[in-house]
C-alpha cells in the first residue's frame, strides 16, 4: 500500500478511547484527502448492526462529494457464529474506493483481547488494512501526553500544570488492572475547559487543582493495594483524597477486610501453599491470587496481626470522634488516627526508623 493511497480498512484496539477514536478520524481524513470534504462518518456498535447493514454503507462508491467512513465499535457480536463471521469477512472485499471501514475494540487495563476477534483482525491485516494498538499513556508518560494535546490546541501550560492534571485524571495510580479507557478523553475535556477559564493565558498548576475534580480510577482499590504493598506515601495521599468522599468507617472496614485477606494468604504461604493453589483454596482469580501473595511477602505474620489490632484502635477513635459533635474536629481526629496507623503499622520498619 503506497503512501499516496491510504488503506480503506483498519482494525484498532487498545485501552485508550481517545486514541482509538482519533485513529479512526485520522484514517477518514487521509481517505478524504487534503482540502476535500470529510467522509460521512457512521459510528455503530457491533451489537446494533449486521454484516449486511455494514455492506450497504461501504459497498457503493460515492459519485459526488465525500464517501462514507463506517466505524464499528466492539465488533465481537458480529462474529459469534461461523456464519456471522464469514459474512462479516466477506464485507472486507466489498469496500468501494472512496469509502472506509474501521473496527474498534477496547480492552481494559489487563489488555486481554477476545480471541474470537483474532480472525477479523488478521483478515484486515491480510487485506492490506491498518492494524494498530492504541495504548493509554503510562504513569510516567501522561504528563508529556497532556502537554502534546495542549500544544495541538494552542493551550499554554505553566510549570507543573500537566503533572497536576495527570494526577487528577488518575494517571498516577500504579495498579495494572485499573480501567484507563476514558483517561485520555477526560484529560482532553479538562484541558479544553481550562482553556476557556484562561483564554489566551497560561494555565497554572493551581488552576488545575482548584478547577479539576479528582477522578482517580478505582481509587479505593488503589488505596488498598498501596497499603497492601506498604507504599506508605502513595497510601497516605490516596487516603487524604478518599476521606473527602468515603465515610471513614467504610474505609476502615475495607482496610480490615484487606489486611485479613493478606494475613490469610501469608498464613497459607508459610504452610507451603503457592499462588496457584490459592486460586483453588480461596476461590480467587489468578491475578488477584498473585497480587495478594506478592503483598503478603512484604509482611511478617506479627506485623499483620499488629495492623489488625491497630485498625480496632482507629475504629474506636472514629466512633468517639463522631460522638463528640463538631464536624471539623471529628474529621481531623479521623484523619490523624488513620495517618498514625499508616505510619506505625504499614510503613516498613526500616522506613519508620529514618
Amino acid at each position: 500500500m503506497s503512501a499516496e493511497t491510504p488503506p480503506n480498512l483498519a482494525y484498532y484496539w487498545g485501552d485508550d478511547l481517545y486514541l482509538l477514536d482519533r485513529a479512526a478520524a485520522d484514517l477518514g481524513a487521509r481517505l478524504a484527502g487534503p482540502g476535500q470534504p470529510p467522509l460521512e462518518r457512521w459510528r455503530i456498535a457491533g451489537g446494533e448492526t449486521s454484516a449486511a447493514a455494514i455492506a450497504e454503507r461501504v459497498a457503493t462508491a460515492p459519485l459526488f462529494g465525500g464517501g462514507s467512513l463506517v466505524v464499528v465499535v466492539e465488533p465481537a457480536p458480529l462474529v459469534r457464529s461461523a456464519a456471522e463471521r464469514q459474512a462479516l469477512l466477506s464485507v472486507l472485499d466489498a469496500v468501494a474506493p472512496g469509502n472506509g471501514l474501521v473496527f474498534v475494540e477496547s480492552v481494559d487495563g489487563t489488555a486481554r483481547r477476545q480471541a474470537s476477534l483474532n480472525p477479523l483482525r488478521d483478515a484486515v491485516a491480510a487485506a492490506g488494512g491498518e492494524v494498530r494498538e492504541c495504548r493509554a499513556p503510562t504513569r510516567e508518560g501522561m504528563a508529556r501526553w497532556i502537554e502534546e494535546r495542549a500544544r495541538e490546541r494552542g493551550v499554554r501550560l505553566g510549570a507543573g500544570a500537566a503533572s497536576a492534571l495527570a494526577e487528577r485524571v488518575g494517571a498516577f495510580v500504579r495498579e495494572a488492572d485499573v480501567d484507563r479507557r476514558r483517561q485520555g478523553q477526560l484529560a482532553v475535556a479538562e484541558l479544553e475547559k481550562l482553556a476557556l477559564y484562561r483564554p489566551g493565558g497560561e494555565i497554572a498548576a493551581e488552576d488545575v487543582r482548584r478547577l479539576v475534580a479528582d477522578a482517580v480510577p478505582g481509587s479505593q482499590w488503589g488505596f488498598l493495594d498501596a497499603v497492601g504493598a506498604r507504599r506508605i506515601h502513595e497510601a497516605a495521599a490516596l487516603a487524604e483524597r478518599l476521606l473527602d468522599e468515603v465515610p471513614a468507617p467504610v474505609l476502615v472496614a475495607q482496610l480490615h477486610r484487606r489486611i485479613r485477606e493478606i494475613l490469610e494468604v501469608a498464613d497459607l504461604l508459610a504452610a507451603g501453599a503457592t499462588p496457584a493453589s490459592l486460586v483453588r483454596t480461596l476461590k480467587l482469580k489468578p491475578y488477584r491470587a498473585e497480587k495478594l501473595a506478592e503483598q503478603a511477602r512484604g509482611w511478617t505474620l506479627a506485623e499483620l496481626e499488629a495492623a489488625l489490632e491497630g485498625l480496632l484502635e482507629v475504629d474506636a477513635t472514629i466512633k468517639r470522634a463522631e460522638g463528640t459533635g463538631g464536624a471539623g474536629s471529628g474529621e481531623t481526629r479521623e484523619r490523624l488516627a488513620l495517618d498514625l496507623w499508616l505510619a506505625e503499622r504499614v510503613a516498613p520498619v526500616a522506613r519508620r526508623r529514618r
